[in-house]
């Protein structure tokens, strides 16, 4: 186990060990699929611009609300592929706190070793959908009181 794997979030942790079991790429991708259809449905109401996250080539929103001092995220995208990639963000980084959120490295992605198995453009669209995250848990830690 390794020391990026120790400093998770216990359920970005279980998904990533769930990607290392799945040796094949086929395998990362079915798993993919599985997360894709996991998601709750997305409200056409927000796909509006300020939700859209940018550098993707496919079409990717995501929303944050806040509950009780933890970060509710809400996604979709028009490919299904991206479409798991978020969802498997969503459910990792689901439940936490925004200083939770905003101190992650984008480390993790490496250790699922999705960036292996995706083109360049959607595993740059990985890290793209988790900076926005990140972004959009940030607003809400700004506007917290200290």
């Amino acid at each position: 186990m390794s020391s990026t794997l120790d400093s998770l979030p216990p359920a970005l942790a279980k998904i990533v060990q769930r990607f290392q079991r799945a040796s094949e790429p086929k395998r990362r991708y079915e798993q993919l699929i599985w997360y894709a259809q996991k998601l709750n449905e997305f409200p056409e109401a927000d796909k509006l611009p300020e939700n859209k996250v940018p550098g993707c080539v496919s079409q990717v929103y995501i929303t944050a609300g806040l509950d009780d001092g933890k970060v509710i995220f809400q996604g979709d995208s028009d490919s299904q592929l991206t479409k798991g990639l978020v969802g498997l963000l969503v459910e990792g980084l689901q439940g936490l706190t925004p200083t939770e959120i905003v101190q992650l490295t984008p480390d993790f992605i490496q250790e699922t070793g999705l960036n292996v198995s995706l083109t360049p453009s959607r595993a740059n669209g990985f890290y793209n959908i988790f900076k926005t995250m990140q972004k959009k848990a940030l607003e809400f830690k700004l506007d917290l009181p200290n």
